[in-house]
């Protein structure tokens, strides 16, 4: 055997390897230590400094007026009445009636709601029982299985509304 075969057989052994592998590790140890010294630590820990986006006055002034505005729309709702048209599990069905009181009472609004397994269909905003019990009269003549008036959370004018349009 040459010089530079027992040369590299020394530095191939484990105990050189071993040797090599402890002192990796103990300078990086030494590296992650060096992070919590004493030398980095605040002196003074009883203030805090907050550095403030002047943005974010602008964005809560902006959450303020979407608050006002979605709790003005809450505002519109009431008691009163709608006429439950159809109740079915046929959705086609549902949307055929739809489609029908859209045509012959294009003046009402419809609510198709599914409520599984069954699709119903609501029509109406009537704050008076009066008003009510008169479109269920109207709408007999094209649903004969029978329209009902429900009590119900409606959709409310406000008077502005109502003075606006005149």
């Amino acid at each position: 055997m040459g010089i530079k075969t027992t040369i590299w057989l020394y530095f191939c052994t484990t105990k050189f390897m071993n040797k090599i592998f402890l002192i990796a590790a103990f300078l990086f140890s030494l590296n992650s230590f060096s992070q919590d010294s004493i030398l980095h630590r605040p002196t003074d820990t009883s203030s805090v400094i907050v550095h403030k986006d002047p943005r974010i006055d602008l964005l809560v002034k902006k959450q303020v007026q979407i608050n006002e505005e979605t709790s003005r729309e809450a505002r519109r709702v009431g008691k009163g009445y709608r006429l439950l048209v159809i109740n079915t599990s046929n959705r086609d069905e549902a949307t055929a009636a739809k489609t029908k009181v859209y045509t012959f009472f294009p003046e009402l609004k419809s609510y198709l709601l599914y409520q599984a397994p069954f699709f119903k269909l609501k029509v109406g905003n009537f704050k008076e029982k009066k008003e009510a019990e008169e479109y269920q009269q109207r709408l007999q003549k094209y649903f004969p299985k029978g329209v009902f008036i429900m009590n119900d959370t409606i959709e409310v004018k406000l008077e502005t509304d109502a003075v606006s349009r005149n």
